[in-house]
């Protein structure tokens, strides 16, 4: 019998790796034409070479169509066939054949996430291991200024007990894998390091128990602490780069009231919802499921489709998605799709695609671990066997192999991005940009096009009133007073801007209308034309402005316009991308009219409205198509997937949970000049980057040669890997002077200069 716990990754996992073909079948689902789909939960995948491994031992096996590893979900999603040659697929070879690969498997299912434990082990680490390596430093600087036998051997000792459980404690993340590896036949980047550890605490405690004169604790519990931060921050920023779905499967209702033919109600999962079915949705709740509202008026909040801020009145016959708000009013909604297949869950999986496509990249250091252990481990053991065979000192050739492991340690290699990423995430915390993604500043680095989303971008959301079709006091008062009993954004503006407003004891707010009262015969209605009027929109669909109608007794007494209120630095940083030769788009689920005249006002190339978070997500693939590396800059719950399917992605700090959550980079100042900012200290991070590989590619190509002739010691090696690691962070570090030296902003040059692009 196996038993259900959650695990680290807030997933269902069972207790043990063996499932029967029966929890595997309930566990996947049918995609049609006789496959299946099956999500498995791998929590110790954690580099490009993991991710390889597993798919190919996935796409082995004769009946997998389609294998994919999600990397931040550490998620694997295998498509396949039921039968093959007309007989009946046992699918427990699936999670068999990862099993077999080293790693650990289990069936996934999507929970509210966890407290991240992983992340909590690795901080712990980190401290242990620089507690540790700090204290065994300062016993060394005696032996080093030359103490007595006696004096030494003690502190060789102590520092041996130091480092004995240190090594033991921080040091089982590498342990754990290289073991994994070497047990199934392979090797990772892990097992070098393993090796160096290892072999140098053998030795250096060989030594102290000889009198001998040098130990290597420090290099070797130093070394293991400049891994492990490495280690750390690629897994806090892939835990990030997560947590945006999480938070979109927190806004599906996990069930609803559905109303039965004699008025009765039962709560049902969500899951359980048929086509058909009517639900009952109260103001203040979520729509469960896409549908078409069957009674009731009430007002939406829709931003999870359109981006807008203003709440939009609904009625019969409407057609609401999944996800939106219910504000106002009562509604009874008729399913027109299941949970599975409406929006929320659509714009779900459009995130978990481009999720799993970014995925794939490899890094460079991920792409280099098939040829860089191997040949590691052969100059080692060449080293080894060359100084004992040749030399006949077997002592000294271990020294040689050690110190050749050591020497060749990937520590510079694996600071050379991630200690690059956090000076320029300083940097650009310090200009009011955050980084959640440390590898967002290498793709921000290869933009040439800047697409925009309007509401919340580009303006603020906030409507000003603009003009006023009356010169009337009283009236203007009148709207003022009805405007003050309701929490609509245009009310708030318009009771804010007016100098004076009327007292109304009392006002009803209709739903999706507007307001309503009676004083002295006269009844006074503030909303939409045909609410206020009883006529038909006036002719307002094409125009820029929103517009407020106040009515007595049916007749119009005033009209009041209203626009959005631009961001600051909106016009400057436009200006400043498009004179470095960028193209400029905006993507918004605003009218086109509105689009238009905002993109007009701030010289924006392109512009491109009434989109649905689908359109936004294919115009960014359409540009991806045409050779354009986008960055989108968007707030909205609907702009979560085009932020997630860019090249790269940011956000204002005022965003959605969900649109912060998505993007790369969150900024939190009003001004828009973040954008440009962030792709100055982007470009000079990437050339950084670079930089740091040939330093780390330079040392290697001098250092290895002198350990291999027996010229270093462990010592020697550990002082030299400690100065690689100096030097690509002293090289990182400049980057705080180009910071101090880019105000004013330097000049910011794109890749290309054409000026249109066409999108699909």
């Amino acid at each position: 019998m196996t038993c259900c716990t959650v695990n680290a990754e807030g997933v269902l996992a069972m207790s043990t790796t063996s499932f029967s073909a029966e929890e595997i079948g309930l566990a996947s689902h049918a995609l049609g034409g006789g496959l299946r789909q099956l999500d498995l939960s791998v929590p110790d995948v954690h580099c490009g070479a993991c991710i390889s491994t597993i798919e190919r031992a996935l796409l082995a096996l004769p009946y997998v169509r389609k294998a994919r590893v999600n990397l931040s979900a550490r998620r694997v999603s295998c498509v396949y066939a039921e039968e093959v040659d007309n007989k009946a697929v046992d699918p427990t070879g699936i999670t068999a054949a990862v099993s077999a690969t080293g790693y650990r498997v289990h069936l996934f299912a999507p929970l509210a996430p966890e407290s991240d434990k992983t992340r909590n082990q690795l901080l712990l680490a980190v401290g242990v291991a620089g507690f540790a390596a700090a204290n065994i430093m300062l016993l060394s600087v005696s032996v080093w200024s030359g103490a007595d036998a006696a004096t030494r051997d003690m502190f060789h000792w102590i520092s041996a007990m130091i480092a004995a459980p240190a090594l033991v404690y921080s040091g089982r993340f590498f342990f754990r894998s290289a073991w994994n590896a070497l047990k199934r036949g392979r090797t990772n980047m892990d097992v070098p390091i393993s090796l160096a550890v290892t072999l140098s605490y053998v030795v250096s405690l060989w030594e102290t128990m000889h009198h001998g004169e040098h130990a290597w604790f420090d290099a070797t519990v130093s070394l293991l602490f400049f891994l492990l931060i490495g280690r750390t921050l690629d897994h806090i920023m892939r835990e990030k780069a997560r947590a945006a779905i999480n938070g979109l499967a927190r806004l599906a209702p996990r069930g609803a009231l559905v109303v039965a033919v004699d008025g009765s109600r039962r709560y049902v999962a969500v899951e359980e919802i048929a086509i058909g079915d009517e639900i009952a949705v109260a103001a203040g709740d979520r729509i469960p499921v896409d549908g078409i509202v069957a009674s009731g008026a009430s007002d939406l909040d829709l931003s999870i489709v359109t981006g807008e801020s203003s709440p939009v009145a609904v009625k019969p016959g409407a057609q609401i998605h999944s996800g939106a708000m219910n504000l106002t009013g009562s509604l009874t909604v008729r399913a027109t799709k299941l949970a599975r297949n409406s929006l929320l869950a659509e714009i779900i999986g459009l995130m978990e695609a481009a999720e799993g496509g970014r995925a794939r990249y490899r890094r460079i250091a991920d792409r280099a671990a098939a040829l860089y252990s191997p040949a590691v481990h052969l100059l080692a053991l060449v080293s080894f066997l060359g100084w004992g065979i040749i030399g006949g000192d077997w002592k000294q050739a271990m020294l040689v192999g050690v110190a050749v492991l050591i020497i060749t340690c990937p520590c510079a290699l694996g600071l050379a991005v991630p200690v690059v990423q956090v000076v320029a995430a300083g940097e650009l915390f310090r200009r009011g940009v955050m980084v959640k993604d440390g590898s967002a500043l290498e793709r921000l680095a290869e933009v040439d096009t800047v697409a925009f989303d309007k509401t919340g971008t580009l303006t603020l959301g906030r409507p000003r009133l603009v003009r006023t079709e009356t010169d009337n006091a009283r009236t203007i008062a009148i709207a003022a007073g009805l405007a003050q009993h309701s929490r609509h954004p245009l009310s708030l503006s318009l009771a804010r801007q007016a100098d004076v407003a009327e007292r109304f004891e009392h006002a009803v707010e209709i739903a999706g209308g507007g307001l309503e009262t009676a004083r002295e015969d006269v009844v006074y209605r503030l909303g939409n034309a045909s609410f206020a009027c009883g006529e038909a929109e006036i002719a307002t669909s094409d125009s820029p402005l929103s517009e407020v109608v106040l009515s007595a007794n049916g007749v119009a007494l005033a009209r009041f316009f209203f626009d959005d209120t631009l961001r600051a630095g909106a016009g400057e940083a436009v200006a400043d991308l498009e004179a470095a030769g960028f193209q400029t788009l905006i993507f918004s689920g605003d009218r086109r009219s509105v689009v238009e005249r905002t993109a007009r006002s701030l010289g924006v190339d392109r512009a491109l409205g009434a989109l649905n978070p689908k359109q936004k997500v294919e115009a960014c693939e359409a540009l991806r198509e045409k050779g354009r590396r986008v960055l989108m800059v968007g707030d909205g719950i609907n702009d979560a997937p085009a932020l997630a399917a860019a090249h790269v992605s940011m956000a204002p700090s005022s965003a959605s949970d969900i649109g912060r959550q998505a993007a790369d980079l969150v900024f939190f100042n009003e001004r828009l000049n973040a954008v440009p900012d962030a792709i100055r200290i982007a470009r000079r991070s990437a050339a950084l980057i670079r930089q740091n590989f040939a330093l780390a590619i330079g040392y290697n190509i001098l250092a290895v040669p002198i350990a291999i002739a027996g010229l270093a010691t462990p010592l020697i090696a550990a002082v030299a890997m400690s100065t690689s690691s100096i030097i690509v962070v002293t090289n990182a570090l400049r980057l705080n002077a180009f910071g101090a030296r880019s105000a004013p902003r330097p000049a910011l040059q794109s890749p290309i200069r054409e000026r249109e692009v066409e999108v699909a």
